[in-house]
């Protein structure tokens, strides 16, 4: 069983994110794709996310009819960081030996990960599906390998299209009152308004 790991804050979750996990489906022949949302990120201390309940509500609702995705709550389940080592050996004991396990990351990500908790256990435990990120046209895994000696034969490289879509600018554009009509699914975009999500109490949101 091939199966695809797709994490991040998903705050919120949006159509660069589901994006990349049917393109890695398809490009892998993955039988399916796991969304890991994570409860304190390592690389941002003193970020703030959304109360998990939210992220779990909003993912729901965008992945609701795609029957190949589904959630993991394994991250917001435990405490301390998301370490994705740790992430990645908690869910190979939930799904088994037999399960084959893919990380999906962006270029940008991959480019970072000696700097990662255990980079050479994680290339051990899973191989690793980098997506290109719009703007993003400095990766060379040539100079990865000679920092982390054998990950070429670990990573799968997937074009997808490029969507320049991030969550902190729709945080932002919903705080200054502006649409996120059409870059996130509209039942994402209905929760937001619905419980008050990123809105700045000085400016009037915009109409969902």
């Amino acid at each position: 069983m091939r199966v695809g790991i797709l994490g991040g804050t998903f705050d919120p979750v949006h159509y660069g994110h589901l994006v990349a996990g049917e393109e890695a489906r398809h490009a892998l022949s993955l039988e399916r794709v796991i969304f890991v949302p994570s409860a304190r990120p390592p690389h941002k201390p003193g970020y703030s996310v959304s109360a998990p309940e939210h992220r779990l509500a909003m993912l729901n609702v965008a992945i609701a009819d795609n029957p190949y995705f589904e959630i993991s709550t394994v991250d917001v389940d435990r405490p301390g960081y998301s370490y994705t080592v740790d992430t990645i050996a908690l869910l190979q004991r939930q799904l088994g030996p037999d399960a084959e396990l893919f990380f999906i990351l962006g270029e940008d990500a991959l480019a970072d990960l000696p700097t990662w908790h255990e980079p050479e256990k994680l290339l051990r435990m899973c191989q690793l599906i980098a997506v290109n990120r719009p703007g993003y046209h400095s990766f060379s895994l040539r100079l990865l390998e000679r920092q982390l000696p054998g990950v070429e034969r670990r990573v799968h490289s997937v074009r997808i299209p490029e969507l320049a879509i991030w969550s902190t600018e729709l945080r932002a554009r919903v705080a200054s009152g502006l649409s996120i009509r059409y870059l996130v699914p509209s039942g994402v975009l209905a929760y937001i308004y619905e419980h008050g999500l990123y809105l700045n109490p000085d400016r009037p949101p915009a109409a969902a």
